[in-house]
């Protein structure tokens, strides 16, 4: 199988690399390096053919999906830091990069898998939030949100374009998919944590840090996605993918500093002073999986605990 991975080189999309090429797959993948690494695709390099470039390039994109038989389109411009920082080209890489990726996979009548986000929930604080719950944005001036409604648009394209054209797409929500490779670069607060207690350092718990998150190990996740792909029942649905121990950011934090035996504190930040103007967040985000779970009897796999191992282990052979 000809496998074409937008995003190939971040961290999601590298784990997929890996995993077909463990298939037998051929692997290409796209990749601007704005938030992807070569250091994630440094030992596949010489089995995976890399392209770098954008995916608003049509012509680049229309080639090299013209080639593949399976699309998985994970290009984005990720991390609220990013976001906040440079609102105009996220926005633009995230909604006209993938209107660009979803017309050429219509096109060439492509399967593909995109790659959407738990953000499209918005501030919806349900305990249990499912694939059809309503949305509640915030204002359009809270730039904050500006991800979450491109990639809403997104995934409205993706179903316009299977109403419309059979495109034979499944879409994927992720709820903070984690593991092996992320980076707390962009905000991304297990390896963030995991990097200051390593090194003795505050913890940064950002607002009262009662709001509360579940995780899901990158592992876990390629089950998935792989699943999902290989199967015609999936097409045009969509599915959240996540975890299910919920966890306060606080007591993550404190879960952390007792599991690394460190001399690290909590250190409250505002959001004021840890982001940009326009940040909003939500008190709660958890994911409803029954669905996943009734099409492909997928349900996590791993724990909190591994979770935190498995990054230690990769922070700690960076630092």
């Amino acid at each position: 199988m000809k496998v074409f991975i937008t995003g190939g080189a971040g961290f999601i999309g590298s784990h997929l690399a890996d995993a077909y090429l463990a298939q037998g797959g051929h692997v290409s993948i796209l990749d601007n390096l704005s938030t992807g690494s070569l250091v994630n695709i440094e030992h596949i390099k010489n089995r995976i053919q890399i392209n770098k470039g954008d995916i608003r390039d049509q012509k680049l994109v229309e080639t090299l999906i013209d080639q593949a038989d399976l699309v998985l389109h994970m290009a984005a411009a990720v991390g609220v830091h990013t976001i906040l920082k440079d609102p105009i080209q996220s926005m633009s890489t995230n909604f006209a990069g993938s209107e660009i990726v979803l017309n050429a996979a219509s096109k060439y009548d492509k399967r593909i898998i995109i790659a959407s986000t738990s953000e499209i929930y918005g501030k919806n604080e349900s305990s249990s939030l499912s694939e059809d719950d309503d949305r509640i944005i915030g204002s359009p001036q809270k730039l904050r949100w500006s991800y979450a409604d491109a990639k809403a648009l997104e995934e409205a394209m993706a179903h316009a374009l299977f109403l419309a054209n059979n495109l034979r797409v499944t879409t994927i929500r992720f709820f903070n998919t984690v593991g092996p490779r992320q980076s707390g670069r962009y905000g991304m607060v297990i390896p963030r944590f995991i990097k200051a207690a390593i090194n003795n350092q505050p913890l940064e718990v950002y607002g009262d840090g009662q709001q509360t998150r579940v995780f899901c190990h990158i592992y876990d996740t390629l089950k998935a996605i792989l699943d999902l792909a290989a199967s015609n029942l999936t097409i045009g649905e969509v599915f959240n993918v996540g975890g299910v121990e919920e966890i306060s950011i606080y007591n993550l934090a404190e879960k952390i500093i007792k599991e690394f035996n460190t001399n690290s504190t909590i250190q409250m930040t505002t959001y004021n002073e840890a982001y940009a103007h326009g940040f909003e967040d939500m008190r709660k985000r958890v994911p409803n999986i029954d669905k996943i779970s009734k099409f492909i009897k997928w349900v996590p796999q791993r724990n909190l605990n591994n979770i935190i191992a498995d990054i230690a282990k990769n922070i700690s052979r960076e630092t």
